[in-house]
């Protein structure tokens, strides 16, 4: 099934990056280095991180890897914004940083167990990880781990220490190491000569880092109200994968080695000894995302056959939550497949399975609203969602399946709440593809220029967006000369105008950042 509520992209170059990757602004030395106390200045200065973290999203974001799901998106935000929370409660996150920087969460569609956080406070998640860990405390513990990175600013100090490299030529070194992490090929022709493996070095950041981004996360996660044992837990899986040697599906351990001393460290923070600690119990929500990552890395049709295979052929007893899992990724393969009947029988067990878990439930019924969509039954998409949706995934799903209806009344209602959630979150690129596919169905053109324009630029595109702004201007022209263009078109094309100076200096300030 080709869900909606999905982009997958592809970003090959990912792999090797882990949450450390503002760390390849200089490579690490041998010598422990002394951290600045927060605050303490930088040459890098915080607008400087920022444009580095958008000059590398630019090269991520048209990958075919890249992905934007909005069901799992809001799931990580469930535990993303709780940890932001926390961190400024404690000082980590200073206001200057929480203003300035992104805070762009978003997914890559690999196996690899990895997550990374880049210049300017962009943070991605693999699939592999998600499909990985039990719970949402174990996701808890990363992402707190990354996020002190972040506030920490270990990328401006570690590039202090190195020699003060300037961040863009940093920026092409980066993307040359990312290229490295799937094809050697690739690498050479971006990193020259004997320089890759130095550029390899960059990506790991000092032990007194690795001590502070522990500490600190920890003390994040725990704050937010997310269990330590999540921690724990996380540790002794990256342990025994580095035991292991790391097959490679562990990236993480490549540019965030566990060292005895980092695992002792942490359990004497906890109060624990060397002994095994049972992981937090598997929730019903996190089960199904679990599930959902599972079916998005799968991109082959023998990987998708053996989500139907686990299916159909369990033995063992199940717990309600593993079961669940099991038929989620079975809906999305059996729509994968075509076979609309098993999805509609393995989707009816999934709905009475979770009947009592209000989070899975919701999770199901977007799915079953999503499986509708793809088989054109717009209105049995609509039955499944709820009129007082409020989470990005319900009203992505509600402006499509609406629109495609095409009933006035139901468009402009969705249109409506869609507006509502743009204007808390207007760097939502799948939001203004909704607007711009609703503005399309409705026969207002002008609009929908605007809104693929917004959606252009959202994705650092800004030559796309334009061309998009242009196209409207011409078409206001256009429809002004023939007496067309009425009072709200007016105000239309004045904010096209005012939108395309924006885009057009911004424009000339990327090509000639110096002036």
């Amino acid at each position: 099934m080709k869900n909606l509520i999905s982009r997958p992209r592809s970003l090959s170059g990912l792999l090797l990056l882990s949450l450390t990757v503002g760390a390849a602004l200089a490579q690490a030395t041998a010598q422990p280095l002394r951290l600045p106390h927060i605050g303490d200045g930088n040459s890098m200065s915080v607008p400087q991180e920022r444009k580095l973290g958008e000059s590398i999203m630019r090269q991520i974001m048209p990958d075919p890897d890249y992905l934007d799901d909005p069901v799992l998106g809001d799931y990580l935000q469930t535990i993303w914004l709780p940890l932001r929370i926390s961190a400024r409660q404690l000082g980590n996150l200073t206001p200057e940083l929480d203003e300035s920087f992104s805070w762009n969460l978003f997914l890559v569609r690999e196996r690899s167990v990895n997550a990374f956080a880049l210049p300017g406070g962009y943070m991605g998640v693999h699939l592999g990880l998600i499909s990985v860990v039990t719970s949402r405390d174990e996701l808890a513990a990363v992402m707190g781990h990354e996020l002190s990175h972040v506030t920490q600013r270990h990328i401006a100090r570690m590039q202090d220490s190195q020699g003060r490299q300037t961040p863009f030529m940093v920026a092409s070194i980066l993307l040359g190491v990312l290229a490295a992490s799937k094809s050697p090929d690739a690498a050479n022709a971006m990193i020259m000569g004997g320089t890759a493996s130095a550029a390899q070095g960059q990506l790991n950041f000092s032990r007194d880092m690795e001590r502070e981004a522990d500490r600190l996360g920890y003390a994040v996660m725990t704050n937010a109200g997310f269990e330590p044992r999540g921690v724990v837990s996380m540790f002794q899986k990256l342990a025994l994968a580095s035991r292991l040697n790391d097959s490679g599906g562990y990236p993480y351990l490549r540019t965030h080695p566990l060292t005895t001393e980092r695992i002792g460290d942490m359990q004497s923070r906890m109060g624990l000894d060397a002994v095994e600690v049972k992981p937090p119990p598997l929730s019903m929500a996190h089960a199904l995302m679990s599930a959902r990552a599972r079916a998005l890395m799968s991109k082959r049709a023998e990987e998708i056959q053996e989500l139907v295979l686990a299916y159909e052929k369990q033995t063992d007893v199940k717990s309600p939550e593993q079961q669940a899992g099991l038929l989620y990724a079975a809906v999305i393969a059996y729509s994968e497949q075509k076979q609309n009947d098993k999805a509609e029988q393995a989707l009816n067990r999934l709905l009475n399975l979770t009947a009592n878990y209000p989070d899975g439930l919701r999770a199901v019924r977007w799915l079953a609203a999503d499986t509708a969509r793809s088989q054109g039954m717009y209105d049995q998409c609509l039955k499944f969602l709820s009129d007082a949706e409020t989470s990005r995934a319900g009203l992505l799903l509600q402006m499509h399946c609406s629109a495609a209806t095409r009933q006035p009344a139901l468009m402009e209602q969705a249109a409506d709440r869609l507006q509502l959630w743009l204007a808390d979150h207007p760097k939502d690129p799948l939001a203004w593809d909704a607007m711009a596919f609703t503005y399309a169905q409705r026969g207002q053109a002008l609009p929908a220029l605007r809104a693929e324009a917004e959606a252009k630029a959202v994705r650092l595109d800004e030559v796309a967006a334009i061309d998009r702004l242009r196209a409207a201007q011409s078409l206001a022209r256009e429809l002004t000369q023939k007496g067309k263009l009425d009072l709200a078109g007016q105000q239309e094309a004045s904010i096209i105008d005012a939108r395309l100076r924006s885009l057009e200096a911004r424009r000339r300030e990327l090509l000639h950042p110096n002036h």
